[in-house]
């Protein structure tokens, strides 16, 4: 299929252990918001229609996968930080704004981290670091509002120190104060959305498999129409291939026909050129031959001429002599 154009700093995702997902990112001066899908068992991308709030071009921002939600956080525009954080729900493949910061802070940054944890029984996200103008070390942590979709094991192999962190976020942000000091520069800071709170774990496990399992189907049977449809276009490819292979038969015999009698009109029109050149010799043979006769014919004309002018001279010289009592000479005849 038609891949992505060239980018980098964009984000990445599975979707169901089969589907890639690619958004956004930047190439030299520009920015997409654009999303991408690769079809891990067919290898084939699509470019697939979004739905809801689309987000902003950006590029450098992190994203985190909890569920069937995508969680997108930070990044920039060549121009700006990007301050809101969107969730795609990558079965509908619909945007929704989770939250908005405001003003210039750390959290709006290109090249920070985002990684997914768990306390007590809930999810959270929390996010490091960055650069929009500067480097900083702060703390964000974002709690959907939730249960978990982590492992308890995953949960219980969680630092102390982070859990005090966490805890620590908790209780500030219950005293009203939404920052506390991480030693001398970092700081910490939590932002909890409102996401619709989802059923117990076990029955969403059942409907996203019977989702899963519809979808499956589904695109079993699209899979089986397509697939059908494939086979009927390659039988027609077929047949009429077959009938190309026929026609490129019978027209490259007419062209060897064509060759041939194009062999034997070289052939005659040789032969006629060689005829030609033979009777435009003969033609100047009877010119010059013509001029010859012209040449003669007024040669014997001169010579009658002057025969006849010596005989009527001869003559008449004959009569005066007689009257002058010359005798005359006798003819031919006598």
């Amino acid at each position: 299929g038609g891949a992505t154009s060239p980018r980098s700093d964009h984000a990445a995702a599975v979707h169901a252990g089969r589907y890639l997902l690619i958004f956004g990112g930047g190439s030299h001066a520009t920015c997409f918001n654009d999303l991408h899908v690769l079809d891990l068992q067919t290898m084939e991308w699509s470019r697939p229609t979004q739905q809801g709030e689309i987000p902003s071009p950006r590029a450098g921002h992190a994203g985190v996968t909890v569920g069937e939600n995508w969680f997108i956080v930070g990044g920039g525009d060549n121009k700006s930080g990007v301050s809101e954080t969107v969730v795609l729900n990558m079965s509908t493949l619909a945007w929704s704004v989770v939250t908005t910061v405001q003003g210039r802070i750390p959290l709006a940054s290109e090249g920070s981290s985002l990684v997914l944890s768990s306390y007590s029984g809930e999810d959270i996200l929390v996010s490091f670091g960055g650069y929009n103008g500067r480097y900083n070390n702060e703390v964000n942590v974002l709690k959907p509002s939730h249960k978990s979709t982590l492992q308890p094991k995953m949960t219980e192999t969680l630092v102390p120190d982070s859990v005090s962190a966490v805890q620590n976020v908790t209780n500030a942000t219950r005293d009203g104060d939404s920052e506390l000091e991480m030693g001398q520069e970092g700081k910490t800071r939590k932002i909890v959305t409102d996401v619709i709170v989802a059923e117990p774990q076990i029955i969403k496990a059942e409907e996203t498999k019977e989702r899963l399992l519809a979808a499956l189907k589904a695109e079993k049977e699209e899979l089986e129409l397509s697939l059908t449809k494939e086979k009927t276009q390659t039988l027609k490819l077929k047949q009429e291939l077959t009938e190309a292979e026929t026609r490129h038969t019978d027209m490259y015999k007419e062209l060897q026909s064509v060759r041939g009698q194009l062999a034997a009109e070289q052939s005659r029109c040789f032969k006629l050129e060689v005829d030609v050149a033979e009777l435009r010799q003969k033609l100047q043979n009877m010119e010059t031959l013509q001029k010859e006769l012209e040449i003669l014919q007024r040669q014997k004309a001169a010579s009658e001429q002057a025969a006849q002018n010596a005989k009527e001279k001869q003559s008449s010289g004959g009569v005066w002599g007689w009257l002058a009592g010359t005798p005359t000479e006798k003819s031919d005849d006598e």
